[in-house]
């Protein structure tokens, strides 16, 4: 079993040894698993519960004051789950492998998925603010009223998306996690994230679109991170599974799908890519740490 994992495409965090040895963790997690689904699990399961990420336990924060949670999670057999904008969910990965083997579907959404989380076995009701988070939003003062009044608030104080990414305070924005495993045979490829911090209630974004967020097909996987309306809008993880396709190498293939997101957006992004040889990386950001494990 052949694992990478990553732990967002952002600033560079000022501690990154304890985040790099989570991300250890998660790997070598990962790689002692069964299949590369149960691999990919068991690693996001790990950073999930890390609140040094935005993924599970200090998530983003969205303009109602609440913690919503996204995940994708896709085979090279084609099979693939999502669940998006789940409250109280720590583990929005077992409820998007929820949904790609107990359900018809590739996506499901809001209470309804907190509702099969539930039933699948998978905890809710989690309190998925820490102490920074909590004290981060109560500074923000928070709107009240209409979606058009939150809209307003976001764009008198954060312009026209979110917080300033240059801002130190908001590296976790973009600590989006997620993992690609192989045991020679398969690929999979799931991510998680809290979305992004301050962002209008009930926003999704390219995590868990499949192609977007996540993508595998027989050549090879793939997770992104990053600036997500763009993510989501050049399917940066399907593009850099197509260099694959086309016969490049893993690292070749996350450069180059890098460097079009780059060109076509101006926004920063990062992936991560595995394919029968090896691995690859490649984010325009200023930092993206990531760990590799193979057993």
């Amino acid at each position: 079993m052949r694992v990478i994992v990553h732990g967002g495409a952002g600033g560079v965090p000022d501690e990154p040894e304890p985040r790099q040895a989570t991300l250890d963790e998660a790997a070598e997690t990962g790689a002692a698993s069964e299949t590369p689904v149960d691999a990919v699990e068991a690693a996001v399961r790990v950073l999930e519960t890390d609140p040094a990420f935005n993924a599970g336990v200090g998530g983003a924060v969205q303009s109602d004051g609440v913690v919503r949670t996204d995940a994708g999670l896709m085979t090279s057999d084609r099979d693939a789950g999502a669940a998006a904008g789940m409250a109280g969910v720590e583990h929005a990965v077992s409820v998007a492998r929820a949904v790609m083997e107990e359900t018809p579907h590739v996506l499901v959404a809001g209470d309804p998925a907190v509702d099969l989380a539930s039933d699948f076995g998978v905890e809710t009701d989690c309190d998925l603010f820490t102490e920074e988070t909590r004290a981060r939003w109560d500074d923000a003062d928070p709107p009240a009223g209409s979606t058009r009044d939150h809209l307003a608030w976001l764009d008198a104080r954060f312009g026209e998306t979110t917080a300033d990414p240059t801002d130190e305070s908001d590296l976790s924005d973009h600590d989006t996690v997620g993992v690609v495993a192989s045991d020679g045979e398969t690929f999979a490829a799931a991510t998680s994230t809290g979305g992004r911090w301050f962002a209008l209630a009930g926003r999704v974004g390219d995590v868990p679109q499949i192609g977007s967020g996540f993508y595998a097909a027989a050549a090879g996987g793939a997770s992104a991170t990053g600036a997500g309306e763009d993510i989501a809008k050049t399917t940066l993880s399907r593009r850099a599974v197509r260099h694959l396709e086309r016969g490049l190498d893993a690292q070749t293939a996350a450069e180059t799908a890098i460097d079009e997101f780059g060109e076509l957006t101006g926004s920063e992004a990062g992936v991560i890519v595995l394919d029968d040889e090896g691995v690859g990386r490649a984010f325009n950001s200023e930092g993206m740490q990531t760990s590799v494990a193979e057993k």
